[in-house]
C-alpha cells in the first residue's frame, strides 16, 4: 500500500502502562518507546517515514475500513475488507491483573494478532525496525528459532518471520475464514518467544483486564463516552510502577506544521498535578489518584528554595534537550528534540497544583502519612519564600521571567490549601498559621489590584500587560472568585475576544504579541478550550459551554484521542495523546452534568470533601470566598 502521511489526530494509542505505541490508519506501527515512555525509538516513522523505522501489516487487495477500540480497551480493532474477504487486525501491548489488586501489569510485547473473518486473504508484514531514533541500522539474527535484534528486540510469530535481503524482517501467511495468525515483538526483555495459545490468553487477558478497570467507573452523565475514552487514555499514560503521569508519549509533534515549536513530552510535569488528582478521585479511582499523588510527594523530598516542574517517571531529571538532526520532522517541522530543559525553570503555580490535590486527595480519604504531611508543609513554606519573585509562568517562555497572574493565584492556591491541611490534619502547631494567613491575604491583595486591569474590565496574564492569556480561565476553576463574578465574567468576554476562534477554540496567548524565545505560531490550546467550558458553565452560560464543548468533541476522530492544539477545521497539532486535554475534558464535561446542583458545583471547585461542611474561622464555607 501506498503511504501518505497521517495526520496527528488520525493515530491510535497502545500502552501497557510502562511504554506506548502509535498506529496510523494504514495499520503501521510508526512510534514506540521500549523499554519506557521515555526510552529510545526502534520506530520513529511518525517524524520521519524514511529514516524512522515503523512496521508495516497489509491485507492484499483490502483497506482497512473501519478502526475501533474493543470497548472499555485499548486494543485497536482494523477491519480490512476487500474482494476476497474480511480480516481483522488487533493491536495491543499486553498485560494482566494481579491477583485482587487494582494494577494493570505489563507483559513486555507488542502483538499484532490478525483473523481471517471470511474469505480468505494474504497478509503481509513488514518489520523495518531503526533503533536509536533511526540513528542505527537494524542488527537481526535468528536464535533459538527467534529473531533477535542488537537493541534488544525480539520476534516470534506463527508462520516464523525472516530476514530480508535489506536487513528487514518480513512476514507474510494465507489465511481462510476462522483461521488466525500473530507477530509478537518482545520489547522488555529481547529473548521470549509465544506461541499462538499464548498469544490468544494474552489478548483474552488483556481485554478483561482493562474491561474490569473501566468498570469501576459508573459515569453516565455529560459527554459519557469521551469521559470513560479519556479516562482510558490517562491510564494509559500513567506509569504502573512509580504512579507518575506523563504529559504524553510522543516527542516534536509540531505546534504548528512546519514550526519550531516542537518538545518532547514523554516526562511528568507537576503543573498537571491536581487535575490528575481531582480527576481520577472524581471517576472513582482512587488508588489511581493515591499513586500519582504519592509519587509526586517524592518530589518534595528535603527542604529545598526551589521544586522542578518536571521529572522523570523514574523520578530523576530530564536528559538535556538534544536535536536530532537525522530525522526530517513530522510534516517537515524542525528541529527534532529529545530531553527537555524545563526542568531548571522556575514555575511558581506548581506549589499551588501540589497542595490543591493534597488537601483533596485527604479530605476524601484521609491517607496521606506524617511524613507526607511535613513535606507539605515545606512546600508552603517555599512558596512563602518565593511568591514575590518573577517566574516563568505556567507557559514556560524561554525569555525574561515575569510576574504572571496565574502563577500569583497558584501561590494564593497554595497557602490557602496550606491553611486548610494544618486545619483539618489538626496541625496548627508545627507552623506558623498567622504568617501563612497574612501572606495568603497578601498574595490576594496584590492579584485583584496588580493582575487586574479595571479600565479593561479583566485579568491581565502579567503585572504591567494589557492582554490575556488562556491561563486566566482557571480563576473560577480554583475558587479565587466566584463564577459570576463581574471580573471573571470580563475576564472570559476578554479572553473570547482576543485568543477566541471559531466560536469554540481558545489560544493560550498571542504568539505575534509575546517575546516567547521563538518565532512561529501555534494552533488554538485544547486545554484552554476545555478551561473555557468549565468557566462558562460556573458563569451561568450553560448553553454556550454545552454548544462549546459539544464542537470540541465533535471534532475528535473516531478513536477519541486528543491532542495538545487544534485548528478550526479539527487538524490535531502538538504531543498526542495529551493528558492535560484529556484531563481538562473530564472537568468541563462534569461541570457542565452538575451545573444544576449549584451546591455540588461549588463543592467541587471548592475542592470540598465530603465531611468539609462548616463555615471556619477565615470566613469560608467548605473553602468558598464569600
Amino acid at each position: 500500500m501506498e503511504r501518505t502521511r497521517a495526520g496527528i489526530g488520525e493515530h491510535g494509542f497502545l500502552s501497557d502502562c510502562h511504554t506506548a505505541a502509535l498506529t496510523g490508519p494504514d495499520g503501521a506501527i510508526v512510534w514506540m518507546c521500549a523499554p519506557a515512555f521515555d526510552g529510545s525509538a526502534p520506530f520513529a516513522g511518525l517524524l520521519d517515514p524514511e529514516r524512522g523505522g515503523s512496521w508495516s501489516l497489509e491485507v492484499d487487495g483490502a483497506r482497512p475500513e473501519r478502526r475501533a477500540y474493543l470497548d472499555g480497551t485499548l486494543v485497536l480493532e482494523s477491519l480490512w475488507r476487500g474482494p476476497g474477504g474480511e480480516v481483522a487486525v488487533l493491536d495491543l501491548m499486553p498485560l494482566r491483573r494481579d491477583g485482587g489488586r487494582t494494577g494493570l501489569y505489563r507483559e513486555g510485547f507488542l502483538l499484532r494478532m490478525v483473523e481471517c473473518r471470511s474469505g480468505t486473504a494474504t497478509v503481509r508484514s513488514r518489520v523495518a525496525a531503526r533503533p536509536d531514533f533511526g540513528r542505527a541500522r537494524p542488527a537481526w539474527k535468528r536464535e533459538d528459532g527467534n529473531l533477535r535484534e542488537a537493541s534488544g528486540l525480539s520476534l516470534s510469530g506463527t508462520p516464523d518471520p525472516w530476514i530480508d535481503d535489506d536487513g528487514d524482517v518480513e512476514w507474510r501467511t494465507t489465511l481462510s475464514e476462522g483461521e488466525t495468525a500473530f507477530l509478537a515483538l518482545d520489547h522488555l526483555e529481547g529473548e521470549r518467544s509465544i506461541d499462538a495459545r499464548e498469544a490468544r490468553d494474552l489478548l483474552e487477558e488483556t481485554v478483561t483486564a482493562w474491561r474490569e478497570w473501566s468498570a469501576r467507573c459508573d459515569y453516565e452523565g455529560v459527554g459519557a463516552e469521551h469521559v470513560h475514552r479519556s479516562a482510558l487514555v490517562l491510564r494509559g499514560l500513567l506509569h504502573e510502577e512509580t504512579g507518575g503521569l506523563i504529559a504524553a508519549p510522543t516527542t516534536s509533534l509540531p505546534e504548528w506544521p512546519g514550526g519550531e515549536r516542537n518538545w518532547d513530552y514523554r516526562y511528568v510535569w507537576h503543573r498537571d498535578a491536581a487535575l490528575v488528582v481531582l480527576a481520577f478521585m472524581r471517576l472513582g479511582y482512587t488508588e489511581e489518584a493515591g499513586h500519582y499523588l504519592h509519587f509526586l510527594l517524592s518530589m518534595c523530598g528535603e527542604p529545598r528554595g526551589w521544586i522542578a516542574p518536571v521529572q522523570t517517571i523514574r523520578r530523576e531529571e530530564p536528559p538535556e534537550e538534544e536535536e536530532l538532526d537525522h530525522l526530517s520532522g513530522y510534516a517537515g517541522s524542525r528541529p527534532v528534540r529529545v530531553g527537555n530543559n524545563a526542568y531548571g525553570q522556575h514555575q511558581l503555580d506548581v506549589y499551588g497544583h501540589i497542595l490543591d490535590a493534597a488537601l483533596y486527595y485527604q479530605e476524601v480519604t484521609g491517607d496521606l502519612s506524617e511524613e507526607e504531611l511535613d513535606q507539605l508543609l515545606t512546600v508552603v513554606e517555599v512558596a512563602v519564600d518565593l511568591w514575590r519573585e518573577p517566574d516563568e509562568g505556567v507557559w514556560e517562555v524561554r525569555a525574561d521571567r515575569r510576574h504572571w497572574t496565574n502563577s500569583k493565584v497558584y501561590a494564593w492556591i497554595c497557602l490557602d490549601r496550606g491553611i486548610r491541611l494544618v486545619r483539618l490534619t489538626g496541625r496548627e502547631e508545627k507552623v506558623p498559621l498567622d504568617r501563612w494567613r497574612a501572606e495568603r491575604d497578601a498574595i490576594r491583595a496584590e492579584v485583584l489590584e496588580r493582575g487586574y486591569d479595571s479600565e479593561a474590565g479583566s485579568f491581565i496574564r502579567y503585572y504591567g500587560s494589557s492582554r490575556v492569556d488562556g491561563s486566566l480561565l482557571r480563576i473560577p476553576l480554583l475558587g479565587f472568585l466566584d463564577g459570576d463574578d463581574p471580573r471573571v465574567k470580563g475576564t472570559l468576554d476578554q479572553v473570547d475576544a482576543e485568543l477566541g476562534e471559531a466560536g469554540f477554540l481558545v489560544h493560550r496567548y498571542d504568539t505575534d504579541a509575546t517575546d516567547d524565545g521563538l518565532d512561529s505560531p501555534e494552533g488554538a490550546f485544547l486545554l484552554c478550550s476545555y478551561d473555557m467550558v468549565s468557566a462558562l458553565t460556573l458563569a451561568g452560560r450553560r448553553e454556550e459551554a454545552r454548544r462549546r464543548f459539544e464542537e470540541l468533541c465533535g471534532r475528535v476522530g473516531p478513536l477519541g484521542l486528543q491532542s495538545e492544539q487544534m485548528t478550526a477545521d479539527g487538524t490535531m497539532l502538538g504531543n498526542f495523546p495529551q493528558s492535560f486535554t484529556h484531563l481538562a475534558l473530564i472537568e468541563a464535561a462534569m461541570n457542565l452534568e452538575y451545573a444544576q446542583d449549584a451546591e455540588a458545583l461549588h463543592a467541587w471547585v471548592d475542592r470540598r470533601g465530603p465531611e468539609d461542611d462548616e463555615d471556619d474561622e477565615d470566613g469560608r464555607r467548605g473553602g468558598r470566598r464569600r
